[in-house]
């Protein structure tokens, strides 16, 4: 961490041009320790910084890892064309220190989604190469079978696929739920091997990615919260 003046912090956090935070601070509203501060010369550590600005504390952040428990038809697309985007569901300043989610989930699919403003950790959260299991539960039009079970994990062929996907783990949950575990992560893959599997997906829900799971976040849909280092390092986790 460094030491920066308060207006260039306030930028770095997402609330608004370097113009605009001086004017934050020169009306008296940003204060530091319950200190209004309304000297934009003012500078200070960023490490474990707190402050607030219009009475609402944030810590400083040099970087920002979300969870968020993705709700039906929401996209995960910084400009949404048919839905809203997952941003609306975040604070403002997110929007403007350009958080991304790391990969998509589809409009109809729900659960656990990752989004940060850290280039360096969605790319190695996206890389193919990592092969972190993502567990879904995906709810399916007619009974689940142990056939159906069977074609999951030994493979099936899909059109543009130049081999079978198989799950590394596909468990029946009750008559119309499976829980499917998988490491590829290709296009609407869970949808297109059930079809290919000879069923129809109705509602998928993505309920842990590596070793986070989406129940011990405690977040009901639409809610998110901050990823600390050590869940951070769940997700390199099985």
């Amino acid at each position: 961490m460094s030491k920066l003046p308060l207006d260039r912090i306030l930028q770095s956090q997402g609330f608004g041009t370097r113009k605009w935070c001086q004017r934050l601070i020169e009306d008296g509203d940003v204060a530091i320790a319950g200190e209004v501060i309304a000297d934009t010369r003012s500078s200070f550590e960023t490490g474990n910084l707190e402050f607030s600005v219009y009475g609402e504390p944030w810590r400083y952040r040099e970087h920002v890892y979300i969870a968020l428990n993705k709700p039906v038809d929401y996209e995960c697309s910084r400009k949404p064309s048919h839905h809203p985007g997952v941003l609306s569901l975040l604070p403002e300043q997110f929007a403007l220190r350009d958080v991304q989610p790391v990969g998509r989930l589809d409009h109809d699919t729900t659960g656990l989604l990752l989004m940060s403003d850290d280039g360096s950790f969605i790319h190695a959260q996206s890389s193919p190469k990592r092969h972190v299991p993502k567990v879904y539960v995906a709810t399916t039009h007619d009974a689940v079978t142990p056939q159906l079970v069977g074609h999951l994990l030994t493979g099936v062929k899909l059109h543009d696929e130049p081999a079978p996907l198989a799950a590394i783990v596909c468990e029946k949950l009750d008559e119309h739920r499976l829980k499917i575990v998988l490491e590829q992560g290709k296009y609407h893959q869970v949808k297109r091997m059930l079809a290919a599997a000879g069923n129809h997906c109705v509602a998928l829900c993505r309920i842990q990615i590596g070793g986070l799971k989406l129940e011990t976040l405690g977040l009901m849909e639409g809610e998110w919260c901050y990823l600390e280092e050590p869940q951070r390092e769940l997700l390199t986790a099985a």
